[in-house]
């Protein structure tokens, strides 16, 4: 998921540049919700992984 934010930022970047003001807003916005969406996925991991360890440690 992090591998298509960073896409869709670079994306983003490349439409800036060439002057496509609509389609490098959306990419970004893309690349903003993606990059969210695993930040998030990564702490609910995190805390599973850390309970489960401490379960099994008992």
């Amino acid at each position: 998921m992090l591998r298509w934010a960073l896409i869709f930022f670079i994306v983003s970047i490349v439409a800036a540049v060439f002057g496509f003001a609509g389609v490098a807003s959306a990419a970004a916005g893309i690349a903003k919700i993606l990059f969210y969406l695993f930040l998030a996925c990564a702490v609910i991991m995190l805390i599973v992984g850390l309970s489960i360890g401490r379960n099994i440690t008992r």
